[in-house]
């Protein structure tokens, strides 16, 4: 099982062809793909239309959902981003620190398209699948 985050959504709705996009390709193929509370939110609050809306909506609804952030995973987020500001990274979206731990805690690997994750993959051991 993966996680894709936002960022791989976004260019895979808009039809953008780069690595990242592909293998979420494959990876719905093979209905390895969980989403969760914060990714659809996310998601979904960048479309205009409503057509739009609904088929990224049913696209959402399809694959296995988890809730992100409960109780002891915002501690944990809230270590984590802690852990990184000690070691002078800023991460500039706390989301971005919550899906890393959701994937870190869960053995997930991630996809993504965002740099700010890359030094929690280096620093925290975020599984990211290229």
């Amino acid at each position: 099982m993966i996680v894709a985050d936002t960022s791989v959504w976004i260019d895979y709705v808009n039809g953008v062809d780069a690595p990242h996009t592909r293998l979420l390709d494959s990876e719905l193929l093979d209905n390895r793909v969980i989403t969760g509370d914060l990714i659809i939110t996310e998601f979904l609050q960048g479309f205009r239309k409503d057509t739009d809306y609904r088929a990224a909506k049913h696209l959402m609804e399809s694959l296995e959902y988890r809730d992100f952030l409960g109780k002891e995973l915002a501690y944990r987020t809230a270590e984590i981003f802690r852990t990184l500001r000690k070691n002078g990274i800023t991460v500039r979206k706390t989301i971005d620190v919550i899906i890393a731990t959701f994937c870190i805690e869960n053995n997930l690997e991630l996809i993504h398209n965002d740099r700010d994750f890359d030094p929690m993959e280096t620093l925290l051991g975020l599984p990211v699948k290229r």
